[in-house]
């Protein structure tokens, strides 16, 4: 079985980024390359979420971008869920939003994703916040999934 990864916003976004700066240059030079390159090598989901996310914007490749995941799974944002973004918030381990980041962590931990996947390395990808989520999700009995970039998750190749 392959191992799961949730896909949040900002890989779709970052995969048909425009803007030309080097940072964002970097990251949709790797969104691709670990899209093309890797990964066949996971179950990929997504959830509604991030779907409603993509639709709100408005920026001249919102229908490629949504595009990108139109085939993926849906993860189901349930009433547990909806609590467990509650602890969340309560325990000051994501913003206060109830339908950001914590959503997205929430739906990975409850759904036993292996892997988030995103960009955000404010609140999501921060080895500063894994110890707190770490132990919030032991508190909740729930899977810790790995928050990661493409960059962090691409398969070193192996030299002779």
């Amino acid at each position: 079985m392959k191992p799961k990864v949730y896909i949040e916003t900002s890989i779709p976004s970052y995969y048909y980024e425009i803007r030309d700066d080097p940072v964002s240059v970097a990251k949709r030079l790797w969104t691709r390359e670990w899209w093309e390159r890797e990964c066949q090598n996971y179950e990929l989901i997504t959830a509604l979420p991030v779907m409603d996310e993509l639709r709100r914007g408005d920026y001249p490749t919102k229908s490629e971008t949504l595009k990108l995941l139109e085939n993926l799974p849906l993860l189901d944002v349930n009433e547990v869920v909806i609590d467990i973004v509650q602890v969340y918030i309560s325990h000051h381990l994501m913003p206060k939003d109830p339908h950001g980041d914590a959503l997205h962590l929430a739906l990975a931990s409850y759904y036993h994703c292996q892997f988030l996947l995103t960009w955000n390395c404010r609140h999501l990808a921060n080895a500063n916040k894994f110890e707190h989520i770490r132990h919030i999700n032991m508190m909740l009995g729930l899977s810790v999934p790995v928050l990661t970039t493409p960059f962090q998750l691409m398969y070193e190749e192996t030299q002779p």
